[in-house]
């Protein structure tokens, strides 16, 4: 199995794309830490991996927007296992609001979330992971075609396709790798809750949305040794969505 000893860490893990890759991984011998704000959630899911197949894992309370709650997550997989291997940025927030009404705090709780988030699980990871070490950042297909009512997580997707190429620069002398995934339409509560979707404003079509497991195939892609010769590229992952005119 690909994952055969190594340790994983995935943020947003108690539902949807998250819990998804969590189990993938595990199913393909990784040790994980499902790490989300939600204690209750992130227990009843750590569960759910270890069903899946994984060797062992646990859940990890974590607010990503807090530094020092991402480096007590690292701390604690490399305290318990030895070793850190994989980090899936997959932890978001959407605030749907015009942009002549949003606020400050709207941004800033998006950003907090989506960039700085990741930009904290990169920091340490890099300290922490040895050469053949693997970091995954999930953007969004916002990030280079987006909708009204979204700017600040389009602004925070787009940027962390930014990070994710000067993390790869940095990290390549390291023999760390870092690529993102841009997912389009994915059948989770955060599509259904997205008042375009729900007014009709925001059309979808069927074979346009995917499942939370195709996501997460090409994360443990991303992760493995396959994509070895993968270094700073974001994939687009939309079923095809962006190439109809």
């Amino acid at each position: 199995m690909r994952f055969d000893g190594r340790v994983a860490i995935v943020t947003g893990a108690a539902s949807g794309i998250g819990l998804e890759t969590a189990k993938r991984l595990g199913s393909e011998g990784a040790r994980v830490v499902v790490a989300d704000l939600d204690p209750k959630k992130g227990e009843e899911a750590a569960g759910e991996v270890r069903r899946a197949g994984a060797p062992d894992a646990f859940a990890s309370t974590c607010d990503v927007a807090a530094e020092e709650q991402v480096e007590k997550t690292i701390a604690s997989a490399v305290e318990r296992w030895q070793r850190l291997d994989v980090v899936v940025n997959n932890a978001g927030r959407m605030v749907f609001r015009p942009i002549d009404e949003l606020t400050r705090e709207d941004w800033r709780g998006v950003l907090e979330v989506d960039l700085l988030g990741a930009f904290y699980f990169i920091k340490h990871s890099i300290r922490r992971m040895k050469p053949g070490g693997a970091i995954v950042n999930v953007s969004s297909i916002h990030a280079v075609e987006t909708e009204p009512l979204v700017a600040p997580y389009a602004a925070a997707k787009a940027g962390l396709l930014s990070l994710t190429r000067s993390a790869a620069l940095e990290a390549k002398p390291k023999g760390i790798r870092v690529n993102a995934i841009l997912p389009g339409a994915v059948d989770t509560p955060m599509l259904w809750s997205n008042p375009n979707i729900r007014s009709g404003a925001e059309k979808t079509h069927s074979g346009d949305v995917g499942k939370p497991a195709d996501i997460a195939a090409v994360i443990a892609y991303l992760a493995s040794d396959d994509a070895r010769f993968v270094q700073g590229a974001s994939i687009r992952v939309d079923g095809g969505r962006l190439d109809r005119l």
